[in-house]
């Protein structure tokens, strides 16, 4: 319970999107980030988000923001500091983490959710071989064929609406950003997309390229990922991009 964690007490938190090409949530970028975050000091939660053609865009969006709002809305009860709440995501699961990070303020959230305006925006997000952009030339098309269906995937408007680099604006929240450039499976300009976009309206961001690994790394432990070396050190650097916020 609770009361036997004194320590626990408004720790700041963090809300773990896995990915999975929004086919699935993966397991490996779930409990075992979550575990990892709780042993640096925050409050940890997994969210599992409609996949596989359960629901279409903008149903993840709003199922982000009520996420967010029942944390805020419970922070007392789970023993958080509501003023720094973070958001992770990893491969899609990052394209649905920076879609709250970039969109938390349209209007369709609010029509659709009972909370005050902001009251779903994360204090920062952490990108982890994110998809980014539906630029065919980079997209990875399995996910916006998943989170936007067959029929609106051909549909120019509605994938410009999910590109993520289109999204930013003065609005958008801090990120840090990791990724391999030898990804076979997202390609690495989807997070040079990004930054060049959060470099155009003077959002503060951390970017990290490594040099090696392929998609999916997790971890980067074997049991949880790929071990490899270069890319050890994302967590502690996300860590230390954090703390940045405190008070």
């Amino acid at each position: 319970t609770y009361e036997r964690i004194p320590h626990n007490e408004k720790r700041p938190a963090i809300l773990i999107f896995p990915g999975g090409g929004y086919a699935y949530c993966s397991s490996r970028e779930a409990e075992p980030i979550a575990h990892e975050f709780i042993a640096h000091g925050y409050n940890a939660f997994v969210f599992d988000y409609s996949v596989n053609g359960a629901a279409v865009y903008p149903t993840q969006l709003i199922e982000a923001s009520l996420a967010m709002k029942f944390l805020r809305d419970n922070a007392e009860k789970l023993r958080i500091d509501p003023e720094r709440i973070f958001t992770i995501g990893f491969s899609a699961g990052g394209h649905l983490a920076a879609m709250l990070g970039t969109m938390w303020h349209k209007n369709f959230i609010y029509d659709a959710t009972d909370m005050p305006y902001g009251y779903n925006k994360p204090t920062g997000m952490i990108l982890c071989y994110p998809v980014i952009t539906s630029d065919k030339k980079y997209a990875h098309e399995d996910s916006f064929r998943k989170l936007l269906g067959s029929d609106r995937l051909s549909d120019d408007s509605a994938r410009k609406s999910v590109s993520i680099e289109r999204n930013v604006t003065k609005k958008t929240v801090p990120a840090f950003i990791w990724h391999t450039r030898a990804d076979g499976g997202v390609n690495v300009m989807n997070s040079l997309l990004l930054a060049d976009a959060l470099s155009k309206k003077n959002i503060p961001y951390e970017l990290h390229i490594y040099p090696e690994g392929g998609h999916g790394m997790g971890l980067c432990q074997k049991n949880f990922g790929s071990d490899n070396a270069y890319n050890h050190d994302w967590i502690r650097c996300a860590e230390h991009w954090m703390r940045s916020f405190d008070k």
